[in-house]
C-alpha cells in the first residue's frame, strides 16, 4: 500500500496522495475565494445586497454554508462507505463546476439570491467531500504515514483558505471588472479541481451492501452510538469539535480585535489571519517529526496546553494597546514592539492547535471500524458544526454582556483547560501517551528500530528485557497501539509510577505461591486482552535486573499461548541500565542526575515468532541477540524457520 519515503512532502510526488491533495487544496481555496468576494461585494458594493441589509446578507452567507453540514452529513457519510471514494470525489468536483456556473451569473448580474443559493450549494459540496476526504487517507496511507498525510492536508487546507480569502478580496476590488473576474476565477479553479480529481486512484467501498438511511437524525444518532462504543474514538470526536469551537472564537473576532483593540486597519486584520493560518500549517507539519511518523496522541495534551497558555497570554499582551488616533497601517502596526508579542501569541496558539488536531484525526482514521469510518467522520462534521454555532452564541452573549474581545480570549483559554482536562481524565490514554512522549523526548533520546515488527492490528504478545521502572513507559512510546502490561504487583506501591500504571490499567501479578488469587486474575485479564485482539506485554524475567544482565525467562508466556496461540514479538531495551530508574549501585531513583537529560536509549524489535515455535529459551536467545546487536544495525532473524 505504501512505499518508503523520507518525509511527508515526498507524498506529493506519489499518485496515491498528490491528486487528492491538490483536489482538496483547490476546493478549499475556491470555497473561500467565493465566500470572501461575495461578503466584500455585499458589504461595499452599492446596491449589491439586492435590497437586503448587508449585515443580514453576511450572516446569511455564514448560516447557509454551515446548514448543509447539519442536514446532509449523515447521508454523505453513508455514500462514502457505500461507493468508491474516487468516484464520489469526481462527482462532487463536477458539482462544483455547476455551482460556479451559477455563480458566474450571480456575480456578473449582481444577483444576490443566486449567490446565496451558490453559498448553500458550496456548503453541500463541502459536506459531501468531508467524509470522503478523511476516510480516503487510511485506505492509501500506512499507519506510519497517517500523521504526515493528515498534517499535509491540514496545512494545505489552511493555506488554501488564506489564499482564497486574499484572492477574493483583491479580485473583487478590481475597478469595474471585479465581480466578473471573481466569477471566471471561481469557475477556472473548479475546472482545475475536477482535472486533479480525475487522477485520484480508486478507494473501494468499505460497505458496498449498505442500505442508505435517508433520515439524517436517526442516522446521526446511530453513528454517534457506534463511535461511543470506542471511547477513545468518541472522545476524539468531541476533542476535534472543541478545537473548532476554540478556533472559531478567534477567527470570527479578528476584525474587531484588529480595529478596537490593536487600533489597526483592514490590513492588520488580514495579517492576524495570515499569522494564524501559518501557525496552523507549521503545527500540522511538525506532527510527523514530533511523533516519529506514528499516530502519536501524546501530542494532544501538549497541544491543548499550548493553546491555553498562549490564549491567556494574548489577553495580557493586548491590554492597553488601543489608542484614539487614526487606524494604524500595516507598517505602523509592525513598528510597535508590543504588537510583536500579540503576533507571537497568535502564531504559537495556532501552532499548538495544529499539534492538537492532527493526531486526533489520524487516531479516528486508524481506530474507527473501516466499514463505518466515513459515517463516523460525517457525525464528527455535524458535531463540528454544532460546536461552531455554540461558539458564535457564546461569543455573542458575552460580548453583549460587556465582555471585551481580549477577555473573551481569556475566557476561552481557561475553558480549554477545563474541557481538555475533562477529556483526558475520561480517556487516560492521552495523558499516558503524553508522559511517554515527554520521557522519550526530554528525559531520554529514544531511538526505535524494527518497530514495523510490532503488529499494526491483531493480537500479539510482546516480550522484553526488564531493566528499569520506566520500561513500560518507553514501550508505550514505541507502539501506536495501546499495550496492556503484566507487571509485578509491588511496582504499584511506588508513588507516582504506581498511579501511572494503575491509570494505564496495567495487570498486577504476584508469584503463584505468594498470592494465588492475584496470579489467577492476572492470567484471566491477560487472556481477555488477547481475546479482544489487542497487544499484551510481559517481562519474562519476572523482576527488574539488579546487575544489568539478562535473567532467565520464566514460563508465563507459554501459559498464555495455551489459550491464545498468537505471534510473540521479541523486544530489547538498550543502554537503559545505569539510568536513574535502573537499580545500578543499589536502589533505583536515588541519584537524580546520574545520567542527566537526553541520555541515549534504544529499543529494537525483532520479527514475530509463530506461537508453535515459541519457548522461553528461544525467546531469551532472541532478546539476547538484540541486546548484543550494534545500535546502528537492525537485526535480521538468524534462527531457522523464523523468517527471511
Amino acid at each position: 500500500m505504501s512505499q518508503p519515503h523520507p518525509n511527508q512532502f515526498a507524498l506529493l510526488a506519489q499518485r496515491r496522495f498528490a491528486p487528492f491533495f491538490w483536489t482538496q487544496f483547490l476546493g478549499a481555496g475556491n470555497d473561500n475565494l467565493f465566500k470572501f468576494a461575495f461578503t466584500v461585494l455585499v458589504t461595499y458594493g452599492t446596491g449589491a445586497a439586492g435590497g437586503l441589509e448587508p449585515a443580514l446578507v453576511v450572516q446569511l452567507i455564514a448560516a447557509l454554508f454551515i446548514l448543509p453540514f447539519l442536514l446532509f452529513s449523515a447521508t454523505s457519510g453513508q455514500l462514502a462507505d457505500k461507493f468508491d471514494k474516487a468516484r464520489l470525489i469526481r462527482l462532487v468536483k463536477t458539482l462544483e463546476i455547476v455551482i460556479m456556473g451559477i455563480a458566474l451569473y450571480g456575480f456578473t448580474q449582481r444577483h444576490v439570491p443566486s449567490l446565496l443559493a451558490c453559498t448553500f450549494l458550496l456548503g453541500l459540496h463541502s459536506t459531501l467531500f468531508g467524509p470522503v476526504k478523511y476516510a480516503y487517507l487510511p485506505q492509501h496511507l500506512a499507519e506510519r504515514e497517517l500523521t504526515g498525510g493528515n498534517g499535509m492536508v491540514e496545512m494545505g487546507t489552511f493555506v488554501a483558505i488564506l489564499l482564497g480569502n486574499v484572492a477574493g478580496g483583491l479580485l473583487i476590488a478590481l475597478p469595474g471588472t471585479g465581480p466578473a473576474v471573481v466569477a471566471w476565477s471561481c469557475l477556472g479553479v473548479a475546472v482545475l479541481g475536477r482535472a486533479a480529481a480525475q487522477f485520484v486512484p480508486s478507494a473501494p467501498a468499505t460497505d458496498p451492501t449498505l442500505a442508505i438511511n435517508w433520515n439524517p437524525f436517526t442516522e446521526t444518532w446511530r453513528n454517534l452510538r457506534l463511535a461511543h462504543g470506542q471511547l477513545v474514538v468518541f472522545r476524539s470526536l468531541l476533542g476535534i469539535s472543541w478545537m473548532w469551537f476554540f478556533g472559531a472564537v478567534f477567527l470570527t473576532q479578528f476584525p474587531a480585535f484588529a480595529k478596537d483593540v490593536l487600533g489597526g486597519n483592514e490590513q492588520v486584520a488580514s495579517l492576524l489571519l495570515v499569522v494564524f493560518s501559518v501557525g496552523i500549517a507549521i503545527g500540522s507539519l511538525l506532527c510527523e517529526t514530533l511523533s516519529r511518523r506514528h499516530v502519536e496522541i501524546g501530542l494532544v495534551p501538549l497541544g491543548a496546553l499550548g493553546m491555553s497558555v498562549f490564549a491567556i497570554d494574548l489577553y495580557f499582551a493586548s491590554r492597553g494597546l488601543a489608542h484614539g488616533g487614526a487606524a494604524l497601517s500595516l507598517a505602523q502596526f509592525a513598528g510597535v514592539g508590543a504588537h510583536w508579542r500579540v503576533l507571537a501569541d497568535l502564531l504559537l496558539l495556532a501552532l499548538f492547535a495544529g499539534l492538537y488536531s492532527v493526531p486526533m484525526y489520524a487516531l479516528i482514521q486508524l481506530r474507527a471500524p473501516a466499514s463505518h469510518r466515513s459515517r463516523i467522520i460525517a457525525a464528527n462534521n455535524i458535531l463540528n458544526a454544532l460546536f461552531m454555532i455554540a461558539s458564535a452564541g457564546m461569543a455573542a452573549l458575552l460580548l453583549k454582556a460587556g465582555v471585551t474581545v481580549p477577555q473573551l480570549f481569556l475566557i476561552t483559554g481557561l475553558l480549554n483547560v477545563l474541557v481538555a482536562g475533562y477529556i483526558f481524565l475520561l480517556v487516560p490514554e492521552y495523558l499516558l501517551r503524553f508522559v511517554a512522549w515527554v520521557a522519550t523526548h526530554l528525559v531520554y533520546r529514544f531511538r526505535v528500530r524494527g518497530d514495523e515488527h510490532i503488529p499494526a492490528e491483531g493480537a500479539a504478545i510482546l516480550v522484553c528485557n526488564h531493566v528499569s521502572f520506566v520500561d513500560a513507559v518507553l514501550l508505550m512510546a514505541a507502539s501506536p497501539r495501546p499495550i496492556a502490561f503484566i507487571m509485578d504487583h509491588r511496582i504499584f506501591r511506588i508513588p507516582v509510577l504506581g498511579a501511572l500504571f494503575r491509570l494505564a490499567k496495567a495487570i498486577p501479578i504476584a508469584p503463584q505461591k505468594e498470592d494465588p488469587a492475584t496470579y489467577a486474575r492476572a492470567f484471566e485479564r491477560a487472556r481477555a486482552v488477547l481475546d479482544a485482539g489487542d497487544l499484551l506485554c510481559i517481562f519474562p524475567e519476572g523482576a527488574i535486573t539488579r546487575d544489568g544482565s539478562l535473567g532467565e525467562f520464566k514460563g508465563g508466556v507459554m501459559k498464555l499461548l495455551e489459550a491464545n496461540p498468537v505471534p510473540v514479538v521479541p523486544l530489547a531495551l538498550q543502554n537503559l541500565w545505569g539510568s536513574f530508574f535502573s537499580r545500578i549501585e543499589g536502589d533505583a531513583m536515588s541519584k537524580p542526575f546520574r545520567r542527566g537529560l537526553f541520555s541515549p536509549v534504544g529499543l529494537v524489535a525483532d520479527t514475530p515468532v509463530p506461537a508453535a515455535q515459541v519457548s522461553p529459551t528461544l525467546l531469551r536467545e532472541r532478546v539476547a541477540a538484540l541486546l548484543a546487536a550494534p545500535r546502528d544495525e537492525v537485526l535480521r532473524p538468524t534462527a531457522p524457520g523464523l523468517g527471511p
